[in-house]
């Protein structure tokens, strides 16, 4: 397991495959090389990378597999949309006395999934406090938001939390996606672009915050919140929660200047699909705005599981405070 001073001293490298970049190793250091000029992007010294993660297509040799053997690098290969292929190294994956604390009866299960939602829902609250918009609909989300921190205290069960939740989930996006004709938010349906493009952004965290969990050895299926359900990453859904802000903003900022338009989606049998040619613009934008905030969804996880594993008080986990 990676110690305090790996992660002060070691970085995560995340290599983007899509963008002519190739992977060697070049007098004993790790060299990411542009595969169109053949020159240096950077060489970066084997003991100072954390993990390697490798989104699209490239190349691994096998004395890059060396290399990460000998200074215990985990290797993830990603697609594009981050949704893992191949994990390779010291991925925790025997990390038995996690996984049954993970499915041990523990009373302290729901508080750690309140911290979760109170989390999340804060961050909707930065979200609409950011907009500096006084309609009816944003002064109504954030006085009920900012109410619903003292009702969450007071649950003794999970619908009781989920109802909270989704009743700030409802007004937050009523509020924070006026401007775009919003109408209610059903994943995986496809109603309309706005509810497509949610989608393609939810997935591509999703996807990385699974890798994240896998590097400490957690299993993805037994969550604290989203409760067991078959093939279903419960984990994963619950921990990428205090993250969806990053998805949210970056799709109203993409819309406000732009850079996603409705004419992006054709409409098929009744739902909304992206456009093939505009597959890389979506993936592109949502890569940037979630490897912008690697180290803190790192050290979120780190922090995390030191807790869970401590059976500390809920007062001490963790906190993704967006800014």
């Amino acid at each position: 397991m990676f110690t305090h001073k790996d992660i002060e001293n070691r970085s995560l490298f995340v290599i983007n495959g899509t963008e002519h970049q190739n992977l060697k190793v070049s007098n004993g250091r790790l060299m990411l090389e542009d595969t169109k000029t053949k020159k240096a992007i950077t060489k970066l010294p084997f003991p100072k990378i954390l993990s390697l993660m490798i989104v699209g297509h490239t190349t691994v040799t096998t004395a890059l597999i060396e290399h990460c053997n000998k200074h215990g690098i985990p290797i993830v290969v990603m697609k594009p949309n981050f949704r893992p292929v191949f994990y390779y190294g010291n991925m925790a994956e025997a990390n038995f006395l996690l996984r049954k604390k993970q499915f041990e009866e523990n009373k302290g299960i729901l508080p750690i999934a309140k911290v979760l939602i109170k989390n999340k829902i804060n961050n909707q609250l930065q979200l609409l406090v950011k907009t500096r918009e006084k309609s009816v609909s944003v002064e109504k989300a954030k006085y009920s938001i900012n109410n619903s921190f003292s009702t969450i205290d007071t649950v003794t069960d999970y619908r009781e939390l989920m109802g909270i939740e989704g009743k700030a989930a409802k007004l937050f996006f009523n509020a924070y996606f006026e401007f775009a004709d919003w109408q209610q938010r059903l994943p995986r349906v496809k109603q309309d672009t706005l509810n497509a493009t949610l989608d393609i952004g939810y997935t591509m965290l999703f996807n990385y915050i699974e890798c994240m969990t896998r590097l400490f050895g957690f299993d993805p299926y037994m969550g604290v919140y989203h409760q067991l359900w078959f093939r279903r990453k419960s984990l994963v859904c619950d921990l990428m929660e205090p993250f969806r802000c990053i998805i949210e903003h970056q799709i109203r900022k993409s819309l406000k200047y732009g850079t996603f338009k409705p004419s992006d989606f054709e409409k098929r049998k009744n739902a909304y699909y992206l456009k093939s040619e505009l597959r890389k613009v979506y993936v592109k934008v949502f890569f940037e705005a979630i490897i912008n905030h690697k180290s803190e969804i790192y050290k979120y996880l780190q922090q995390y599981y030191r807790c869970f594993m401590g059976k500390k008080s809920v007062t001490v986990y963790p906190n993704f405070n967006y800014e």
